[in-house]
């Protein structure tokens, strides 16, 4: 058992906690908040490549095109990739709060330095750092949130944090309508200041110092949902080999590949959507208020889904989400061009699909992986997600790049994505049912 003593602190120790202690409710409150904050920049981050792309290949003169522009969109996605995954294992190991504040800081700098490149390689690269500490992020902060609340909320805790990113990736889209014509492309990338001059000084303040060992039930077993064996209900061995041990390598894998495919066709419409629409005959006001649909959908879907989650349970919720995103934007495609009203209802459909899934599958694993395994299960989850995030941009620019492949079979490229998460997550749903009716059978096999 934990103990639940709040340790007294003072001056730069205000918000530290000793493993094995709980920080005063007040502060859990504070810090959660604070977390969710910092995840809103991961989301502005996604949408302000996207805001900007069209005015580096027309005005900066680098000599970039569709293909070349999905090249360097893919680039922070590569860095979220081996930061999720290292960021997560480093936060179980070394302490949320410290991997947090190190992710935000190595964000932070590293996009607002993207203002001052003189040429696309500097560019890439910064956006290539940036992903890193924004690939941490998001699985050490959603790590420390689904430890400082009650375990009952944590599934629908995980998904309102993730609420964050279409918030930060709609704020993206109305900034840039204003500040790209009236201060230039730079000046979007100046706005990750806030984070490194606020966020930082807060979260060291109110941050408790967490470890995946000593979270409010180290070692706990898997939420109801998941039913788990006697295997999973006993103490795993920390780190990725007990990620792939203790019953939980099949789970691990499924969940890998769903947020794959999944954020796929997230980041891919979020990088992608304004060009697409551009080469589709829109302006580029127009193809941006297609990305607020999109990540105004986005928001909606992580207070349905967060309902919806709790009341039904995360897995079969994240299943009906990822098909309805899948089959709006296959519907994209027979839509006429004409028909804005469809075009906005299916793009706003997909934002709550597509974000809402992933929303899910972050508190489903939060629920499925004892406190010692899961900030590594989140940023292995994420870190394998970001191949998706990596590949979409770029397949995309290659199709928008070709002349004989029309823009809205980006549609179907997304969609499909969408629709395979659906069809793995039904695996995982599946599982879970016989997991449980194996333990209605057998009680005593859940100790």
């Amino acid at each position: 058992m934990s103990s639940s003593v709040t340790t007294p602190a003072s001056g730069n120790e205000a918000g530290q906690t000793r493993p094995g202690s709980s920080p005063r409710r007040g502060n859990a409150v504070i810090a959660v908040i604070i977390c969710w904050a910092m995840v809103v920049f991961d989301g502005y981050d996604l949408i302000v490549y996207g805001t900007v792309q069209n005015n580096l290949i027309e005005s900066t003169g680098w000599g970039l095109n569709a293909a070349s522009a999905g090249t360097i969109g893919s680039m922070a996605f590569i860095g979220m990739m081996v930061g999720a995954v290292f960021a997560g294992r480093l936060s179980d190991t070394w302490g949320r709060r410290k991997a947090i504040v190190l992710c935000t800081v190595i964000f932070s700098v590293a996009t607002v330095l993207c203002a001052f490149a003189p040429n696309a390689a500097v560019f890439a690269a910064l956006r290539l750092v940036a992903g890193l500490g924004l690939g941490g992020l998001v699985p050490s902060a959603n790590a420390m949130a689904a430890e400082l609340i009650p375990s009952k909320w944590r599934g629908s805790m995980a998904t309102l944090m993730m609420s964050g990113v279409p918030i930060g990736g709609t704020a993206a889209a109305l900034l840039g309508l204003w500040m790209v014509p009236s201060f230039g492309w730079p000046s979007m990338f100046l706005v990750a200041i806030i984070p490194l001059a606020v966020f930082v000084p807060l979260g060291l303040k109110y941050f408790p110092e967490t470890l995946g060992s000593s979270a409010h039930e180290a070692g706990a077993s898997p939420a109801a949902s998941s039913a788990p064996s006697t295997a999973e209900s006993t103490t795993p061995r920390s780190g990725f080999r007990g990620l792939f041990g203790s019953g939980f390598a099949f789970l691990s894998v499924l969940f890998a590949a769903s947020t794959l495919f999944t954020l796929f066709a997230w980041y891919g419409l979020g990088t992608q959507l304004p060009k697409i629409m551009r080469d589709s005959g829109s302006d580029l006001g127009p193809a941006l208020t297609f990305t607020i649909a999109l990540n105004l959908g986005a928001v909606a879907g992580s207070i349905i889904t967060a309902w919806a989650g709790d009341k039904f349970g995360t897995v079969k919720v994240s299943v009906v989400a990822a098909f309805l995103a899948g089959a709006a934007l296959v519907a994209l495609l027979v839509a006429p061009a004409s028909n804005t009203a469809f075009v906005y209802a299916a793009l706003v459909i997909a934002g709550v699909g597509t974000h809402g899934t992933q929303s899910l599958v972050i508190g489903a694993i939060a629920s499925h992986y004892p406190s010692a395994l899961r900030g590594t299960a989140l940023g292995w989850a994420l870190g394998v997600g970001r191949i998706g995030a990596v590949l979409a941009p770029q397949l995309s620019g290659l199709m928008l790049a070709s002349k004989t492949v029309p823009p809205s079979m980006n549609f179907l490229l997304f969609g499909g994505a969408a629709l395979i998460s659906a069809v793995l997550l039904g695996v995982v749903a599946a599982r879970d049912s016989r997991r449980r009716a194996a333990a209605v059978a057998a009680p005593a096999t859940v100790a």
